[in-house]
């Protein structure tokens, strides 16, 4: 006769172990010293097994009749549920001690491996340690899209719409780490793609006339800051790199001897080498640098302590301090005054421009075409800006003396 509530309650221990049959092999086993627990006999190809469900109280007679059905349907399949008990725990364990947060350092070190430039690794672990911490304690396979759009939200409801979106795809390659190395099977970020605020990309403030980057030029000479903060900037405006690559740029990356710059693909944003001519004025700069810091792997070395580099926003800052407001020039902004100030002067050709400024031609074979065909316009062009800067600086200095 299956058993009842009352009776299970009521049962006590005797001088030996006991059972309480219930039915289809469930039984309550008390032991001599008083604990009850759930069990299930059974037999698996002619070998008699049994199962132990759990503990009561804690798992009622409903739960353990539910866990016998169970068990009784793995049978049917052909599986042996002491088997796949084991297994669950296994995974559960497994799944308990894989982390988001052990994972997003995993992640991390492997930006590390693979020689990722610092900026790149600083901002992944930025979104993944302070923007997303939230996640860091959960079971990698127990987050849900629900979770990670509570944490993106929360980003956005900040004003960092940017942030968010590149949050969300940062989250998603630590999913996508973790389905590499066999600790998740899916990635719930995909299923947030138009869930987020489209980001509408401003541009950046930049000067475009010559007279006004005189200006710029005489300030930034004239500025009495960091050495490796005045000549990282000298660089950003004769080379109009991005700021990020001229804040990281090493010493590995400079040949003296044939006057280039080259970029490594880790460090661009198009992911391909990138290759700068230097100018006389841009070879001067460095010249100076490796005489204060030339034992530093970086040409342009923090002076703040424990930072390798200067910070993301230490060049805007200085400009700043410099009397140029936010709304009218940036460091990006070189790029901007670049670009309009070589086209209009009619001098290079606008594909010869588009190459120095790094951007990507849509068509793969005037790639190719194009890096190889306007490296030697590309060095007079480079020379020819770094002269026109110091000639507005000077000009500029004239006047006003």
């Amino acid at each position: 006769m299956p058993l009842t509530d009352i009776q299970i309650r009521n049962a006590k221990a005797g001088d030996k172990p006991r059972k309480l049959t219930d039915a289809n092999g469930l039984y309550l086993y008390i032991s001599a010293a008083g604990g009850k627990s759930w069990r299930l006999d059974y037999n698996f190809f002619g070998k008699r097994k049994t199962l132990t469900l759990g503990s009561y109280p804690a798992l009622t007679l409903a739960v353990a009749r539910s866990l016998r059905d169970e068990a009784k349907r793995k049978l049917a399949e052909g599986l042996d549920p002491s088997l796949a008990k084991k297994r669950q725990q296994l995974e559960a364990k497994a799944a308990a001690g894989n982390t988001f947060g052990l994972i997003a350092d995993e992640f991390i070190d492997k930006l590390r491996r693979d020689r990722r430039a610092e900026p790149t690794i600083a901002k992944n672990t930025w979104m993944l340690k302070v923007l997303a911490v939230k996640l860091a304690p959960y079971p990698i396979t127990q987050i849900t899209a629900k979770d990670i759009l509570a944490v993106l939200a929360s980003i956005e409801k900040s004003g960092r719409v940017e942030s968010a979106l590149a949050t969300r795809s940062t989250i998603g390659r630590v999913f996508r780490y973790a389905i590499a190395t066999a600790r998740a099977e899916a990635d719930p970020t995909s299923a947030l793609r138009g869930a987020l605020q489209r980001h509408v990309p401003t541009s950046h403030p930049a000067l475009t006339t010559r007279s006004q980057l005189g200006g710029i030029m005489r300030a930034i000479y004239g500025y009495d800051g960091w050495p490796s903060l005045v000549a990282a900037l000298k660089i950003q405006a004769l080379c109009f790199a991005r700021p990020g690559e001229t804040r990281s740029m090493e010493w590995a990356e400079i040949d003296l001897k044939d006057r280039v710059w080259t970029i490594p693909a880790g460090k661009t944003k198009m992911r391909r080498e990138h290759h700068v001519p230097l100018s006389r004025q841009a070879i001067e700069v460095i010249d100076q640098m490796r005489v204060l810091y030339g034992e530093d792997d970086n040409v342009f070395p923090s002076m703040m302590s424990g930072k390798r580099l200067l910070s993301e926003n230490s060049m805007n800052s200085a400009l700043r301090r410099m009397g140029i407001g936010s709304h009218e020039h940036t460091a990006h902004g070189f790029r901007s005054s670049a670009s309009s100030i070589l086209n209009e002067c009619g001098h290079f050709k606008p594909d010869a421009i588009e190459a120095q400024l790094a951007h990507l031609d849509s068509s793969k074979v005037r790639r190719v075409y194009n890096r190889a065909t306007y490296w030697e316009e590309r060095a007079h062009m480079m020379q020819w800006w770094a002269d026109m800067l110091d000639n507005e600086r000077l000009q500029q200095g004239s006047a006003g003396g």
